[in-house]
């Protein structure tokens, strides 16, 4: 591999220091298991190679680490202030009606206390109205059905922020 085929931001990414990848990594995705294994992985030829092995590793995380992920979330509608990927995520929500704001807010605490964690989907291109028939469509299923639909939105969510945090300069 030489440094003139790696895109530029994956370049700058595969020299972090270890300790500034790994808290680049973490931001992403806040499973330590998941951003060991990607920093394990570096360096990486292109942006697919990184899309790869975070898929890999996010199918290998344990309900543990999954939860480790997920706590670094914040329920739909309650972006946390200051964090303007969760704002910009969850754009969708911004301008919906006070009435479906405190819908979705009765959804997430029924969500969570039926399989204690938060709601968590790929929100980001999302209306209000699309993350809340999610909510309700999928509060239906079983913990181990949940388990992997929250596995695979994560790994949706860690794809959009790998490609923020290898083009930003």
């Amino acid at each position: 591999m030489t440094s003139t085929s790696t895109p530029p931001g994956l370049a700058r990414f595969n020299a972090l220091p270890e300790d500034a990848a790994l808290v680049a990594l973490r931001e992403a995705c806040n499973s330590t298991a998941w951003a060991r294994r990607l920093l394990a992985a570096r360096p990486y030829a292109g942006f697919e190679d990184l899309c790869a092995a975070s898929d890999a590793a996010m199918a290998e995380l344990t309900a543990k680490d999954l939860e480790e992920a997920m706590a670094g979330h914040p329920p739909i509608g309650r972006p946390k202030p200051g964090d303007p990927t969760s704002a910009r995520e969850q754009r969708g929500m911004a301008g919906a009606s006070e009435e479906l704001k405190a819908e979705m807010l009765e959804l997430n605490l029924a969500y969570q206390e039926k399989f204690g964690h938060v709601f968590l989907i790929c929100a980001t291109g999302r209306t209000g109205e699309q993350m809340r028939d999610a909510v309700k469509e999928r509060i239906g299923n079983s913990p181990e059905q949940e388990r992997e639909i929250v596995r695979t939105e994560l790994g949706k969510i860690n794809r959009i922020r790998l490609a923020r945090l290898v083009e930003e300069d």
